[in-house]
């Protein structure tokens, strides 16, 4: 399997994951398609950064995995705050960090 061919299918497991954990938290003020929307677009925005451009750094470890994983519930988090103004930026962390958390468990115990 090829290192691209690896990606698209962890980055959609990552996606079902996060979809299924971040759409209900993001409510339903907005409409379902407008959820699920933005965060695939913030899967779009932080996934392939991390398997493209982290792994050129050179870092290992518990520094690769503290920057990927930074860099994922940072910018997921501000996605998602930009897209819905009435979410707070403590509801939006929360959010970015539960759906992450659970795509990191679930992409390691399929492993």
């Amino acid at each position: 399997m090829t290192y691209v061919t690896e990606w698209a299918r962890l980055f959609a497991l990552t996606l079902g994951v996060e979809l299924a954990v971040a759409v209900p938290l993001l409510g339903k003020d907005d409409p379902l398609a407008r959820r699920a929307g933005a965060v695939a677009f913030a899967q779009l925005a932080s996934h392939p950064l991390v398997w493209f451009v982290i792994p050129t750094f050179g870092l290992a470890g518990a520094r690769f995995l503290l920057l990927a994983e930074g860099w994922a519930l940072a910018s997921e988090l501000v996605f998602y705050r930009l897209v819905f103004p009435r979410l707070t930026w403590r509801r939006a962390l929360a959010i970015s960090a539960l759906a992450n958390g659970a795509s990191m468990t679930v992409g390691g115990l399929l492993r």
